[in-house]
């Protein structure tokens, strides 16, 4: 990356810019990881839009923690490839604007990166809370969704506005539907999540690299 494109971030805004070497790719070129410090869906787009804008990426990762359900056969420290996305606290109960609120999109597709690496695949339901209302629960499972975070469907929303592919691996670092509180199951897997998480992203690297568009 140039010195003028990096120069185009202010680092008082929600992100750590940090580069990325896998261990055994001597080859490898072009990796930035941008850490969004910060929860939720606006921080979310204002990252994804200013990574665009300066970096001008062939394709977008989006990698970090969701809650899982446990009726959709999620595991605690799995880690899913994402399919679909969509939004389930955006409530806009008119017909058509309904449709615009949900927000659904799919994310960019990579059959052979699933098949070479053996990944599960599932649909994420994104709101800006940690905890689940009785209607958010509603939605998601209108969403059909297996995983839930705050951040991925406002990254594809932004991601596809400015027509830039991105796939998006989650870990499960809590159930959503599960016995033990919320917060205090995410607080107590989430150094262990990310470990799963990291492994799997450089896996997925390490497949990506060298390759065009067309061949994940």
């Amino acid at each position: 990356m140039t010195n003028a494109r990096l120069q185009r971030f202010s680092f008082s805004l929600p992100w750590i810019q940090k580069r990325f070497r896998l261990s055994n790719t001597s080859n490898f070129h072009g990796m930035m990881v941008l850490w969004i410090n910060s929860v939720g869906t606006v921080p979310a787009s204002l990252v994804t839009y200013a990574s665009i804008q300066a970096l001008k990426p062939d394709l977008l990762i989006n990698a970090g923690t969701a809650g899982g359900f446990k009726v959709k056969g999620a595991c605690i420290f799995d880690v899913y490839l994402v399919s679909d996305l969509a939004f389930h606290d955006r409530r806009i109960p008119i017909p058509g604007p309904d449709r615009y609120g949900i927000g659904l999109r799919k994310s960019f597709p990579t059959p052979n990166l699933v098949k070479e690496l053996n990944l599960k695949v599932c649909k994420l339901s994104t709101g800006d809370s940690l905890d689940m209302s009785p209607q958010d629960e509603k939605c998601i499972l209108a969403n059909d969704a297996t995983i839930v975070d705050m951040e991925g469907a406002a990254l594809a929303y932004v991601s596809s506005l400015m027509k830039v592919p991105a796939i998006f691996i989650k870990g499960v670092s809590n159930f959503v539907d599960g016995e033990k509180s919320i917060h205090e199951e995410f607080k107590e897997n989430l150094q262990a999540t990310v470990v799963e998480i990291r492994d799997v992203v450089a896996r997925v690297v390490e497949f990506i690299n060298g390759k065009c568009l067309s061949e994940l």
